[in-house]
């Protein structure tokens, strides 16, 4: 009874940690994150090719072969989660277990690029949902301010001309007072009075007079009426809908921008009439005494009227910034192709937004727009997404090794048929055992197995039969080296100067001391209890305390075990030769079919017949 107790809670608590475990959590946890990051994806994606669109018909479908037609919208869809999960198992693959080094060079890779193609349809999705109406009114709202200040340095100039008409009107007036009063103002003698010449003073004091009224009532009258309904538009939308929004936002935008053109237009093309006709006057009054068309010479005034002249002609420059509607499809896609196009300034302030915490760095698109704090909270948002799914995989990455090919039933075999030829020849016992003393010549040693088989030429020549079985193995290690089963420890790479090869290595490991001898620690022991006044003349620890440190016992010394524990003799043994045992995807094919009894009839084929 109490075993079936203790049965149930064992059951239940599987349960419990199957439903609340770690793994399911984190499970969970992934898959919320999979299903955000492909919604935004797919959300932002297809709002950028609906807002990219130029053609009504776009948006309805493609045709495929029999007529059938697949909308854009499954079409996105499809794409979208063939994508992501792409990206969620090149992840899984990238951090997996017993994953071969070549095949996470090429996931991680493909990671990155399927993250950076999710993180930027994503951010579209996000920048819609975090800035998009407020980088709406803001856009307008720019569009407005820029058409002010065009308006109001078109009025500035033009309270210039005024003014400095008033000024041509000023000395206009006091030429002609002093052409009354005392004569001799328009470069000739006179005296006073109201001659010709004060006249001709007069009606050139009225031209200019009717200049500078002129320009009051229709130049600069129009113009501050145009820039007080520029100021009074307002920023603000209120269409329900998306649609409506834009259709307001467009509107809106088209009258500012008429309006600071038009103001801009008939600025200039007043200013030109306005400079002509001052122009005209001054070479009027720039005529000398004696020379045809003279009425009254004043050098003076003819200056001033040219540099008025000059100010009412300069022409007035817009500038007027782009307003874009970023709301709904339009303003995903602007926000798209802006952190496209702005990849290394997105990423420069993302890094000193996080640094600054929170503070918003004073950096520019290409385009001059400044990129405030929502445009980085956006790419925080859709940066978060993929970067919890890196951080989950790498956590709980798959804890199975992927399913490797096994060896082809040819290449198998060819092995069998090789090992078999060779146990034939080697002289006593019968197959069984000439199987397993073939076994002993292959060793494990750092992560890699080796066959080891003695010199050919170093075995006892007046031993026939250890002289058969040295050739039976030699001709056994050709036929693994022609089936790319082995191969002969590498060289020094060309490439590395300083480096030492493959043998080179191996044999240096011989000549250090054991990493595990425990002779020191055991003397360390000894020393210690003897200070404490404690007995330690037993054997063990009077051997130990007499031993010297061993030497490490690397590749050539368990060769030269394994050769011993193989039989053959001391001769042999100081002189051997050491193939290295190849992976193929991770498995070693020549191991497998050691670990397995030769097939009787492939045996029996390579038996040689029976001398009589």
């Amino acid at each position: 009874m109490a075993d079936n107790r203790q049965t149930g809670v064992s059951v239940w608590g599987r349960i419990a940690d199957y439903i609340f475990g770690r793994n399911s959590l984190i499970g969970i946890a992934s898959l919320m994150l999979l299903v955000i990051s492909g919604y935004a994806t797919w959300s932002g994606m297809a709002d950028f090719i609906i807002g990219v669109s130029t053609s009504p018909s776009a948006a309805h479908g493609r045709e495929i072969v029999g007529g059938l037609s697949v909308s854009n919208e499954i079409l996105v869809i499809a794409v979208v989660v063939a994508l992501t999960f792409l990206m969620w198992l090149a992840l899984r693959e990238t951090f997996g277990y017993k994953r071969l080094l070549g095949e996470r060079l090429i996931t991680f890779p493909l990671y990155l690029f399927l993250a950076l193609w999710s993180i930027g349809f994503g951010y579209g999705f996000w920048w819609s949902l975090i800035a998009g109406e407020e980088a709406t009114r803001t856009s307008l709202a720019a569009l407005q301010e820029d058409a002010r200040d065009a308006g109001n340095a078109v009025a500035a100039r033009l309270d210039a001309v005024k003014s400095q008409l008033d000024n041509v009107v000023a000395w206009s007036d006091s030429q002609m007072m002093r052409e009354e009063s005392s004569g001799g103002s328009c470069g000739t003698s006179s005296g006073a009075g109201r001659g010709p010449l004060y006249n001709a003073r007069r009606s050139v004091r009225d031209s200019v007079a009717s200049l500078r009224d002129g320009i009051q009532r229709s130049w600069l009258e129009p113009v501050q009426a145009d820039i007080q309904l520029l100021q009074q538009s307002a920023a603000s939308l209120t269409g329900e809908t998306v649609e409506a929004r834009q259709r307001e936002f467009e509107t809106r935008a088209s009258q500012v921008r008429s309006r600071a053109k038009n103001i801009a237009a008939r600025s200039n093309e007043l200013g030109q009439s306005t400079a002509a006709e001052m122009r005209a006057l001054a070479g009027a009054v720039d005529v000398s005494p004696g020379k045809a068309g003279f009425s009254c010479y004043d050098p003076t005034l003819a200056q001033r009227l040219r540099q008025a002249a000059d100010q009412a002609a300069a022409p007035a420059e817009l500038k007027l910034r782009a307003a874009v509607f970023t709301e709904g499809p339009a303003g995903v896609a602007n926000a798209i192709k802006n952190l496209w196009a702005n990849i290394g300034a997105y990423a420069g302030s993302l890094v000193e937004y996080v640094a600054s915490g929170g503070k918003v760095a004073a950096t520019r698109t290409t385009g001059g727009e400044p990129i405030t704090g929502r445009d980085l909270i956006a790419l925080l948002a859709t940066l978060g997404i993929d970067l919890g799914l890196f951080a989950l995989t790498a956590l709980n990455p798959p804890a199975t090794p992927p399913a490797r090919h096994m060896p082809t039933p040819a290449l198998i075999r060819q092995i069998r048929q090789a090992m078999s030829t060779a146990i034939a020849r080697i002289p006593g016992g019968d197959a069984d055992k000439n199987l397993e003393w073939v076994r002993r010549h292959f060793i494990h040693h750092n992560k890699a197995s080796y066959f080891i088989i003695p010199n050919l030429y170093s075995c006892n020549p007046d031993d026939e039969d250890e002289a058969a079985r040295a050739l039976a193995m030699n001709q056994l290690a050709g036929v693994f080296d022609d089936l790319d089963l082995i191969r002969w420890p590498r060289r020094k790479p060309w490439w590395k100067p300083f480096g030492r090869g493959e043998l080179d290595r191996l044999k240096a490991e011989e000549e250090l001391l054991s990493d595990t001898d425990l002779t020191d620690i055991r003397k360390k022991h000894i020393e210690r209890l003897e200070k404490q006044g404690i007995d330690v003349s037993d054997p063990q620890s009077k051997s130990f305390k007499d031993a010297r440190p061993l030497r490490n016992h690397g590749l050539f010394s368990k060769a030269e075990r394994a050769l011993t524990i193989a039989g053959w003799s001391e001769g042999a043994r100081r002189d051997i030769e050491i193939f290295r045992v190849v992976d193929q995807e991770g498995l070693t094919p020549l191991l497998m079919v050691l670990n397995e009894p030769l097939d009787d009839d492939v045996a029996a084929e390579h038996t040689p017949p029976a001398v009589t």
